[in-house]
């Protein structure tokens, strides 16, 4: 199995940056897809970000272009997410998740960090 922890949440004021750190521990890391999810009281988890294996290919909700950026270093066993321009509605807990396959679907995902939770104030 894969553990997965998230950190770097916060209350931060909009316009205002944070940067969210997965350490993943058990199987080999650089094996895996990671991707961030965020997820809103109410509704369903939804794909914020996710980077390929080797770090070559990543992809983007159109509603973080721009502002987003997921990075890795295997080496650390680490992904991050630069998260800029910090809005209200980037509020919802944020997971990191790892998967075999290239993917934005919440299903194709084995494994699974606890959440960290980002609240931006107006």
């Amino acid at each position: 199995q894969v553990q997965l922890v998230e950190s770097g949440g916060g209350l931060v004021q909009a316009g205002g940056s944070l940067r969210l750190s997965c350490a993943a521990s058990g199987r080999t890391f650089s094996n895996y897809h990671m991707g961030w999810f965020r997820q809103a009281l109410g509704k369903e988890r939804e794909v914020v970000a996710a980077i390929s294996w080797s770090g070559g290919t990543t992809y983007y909700a159109d509603s973080v272009k721009g502002r987003f950026t997921i990075s890795r270093v295997n080496a650390k066993n680490t992904v991050y997410l630069q998260m800029n321009n910090l809005q209200p509605e980037d509020t919802p807990v944020y997971y990191c998740a790892a998967t075999a396959v290239w993917s934005g679907t919440t299903s194709a995902y084995d494994y699974w960090g606890q959440g960290t939770q980002v609240t931006v104030s107006s």
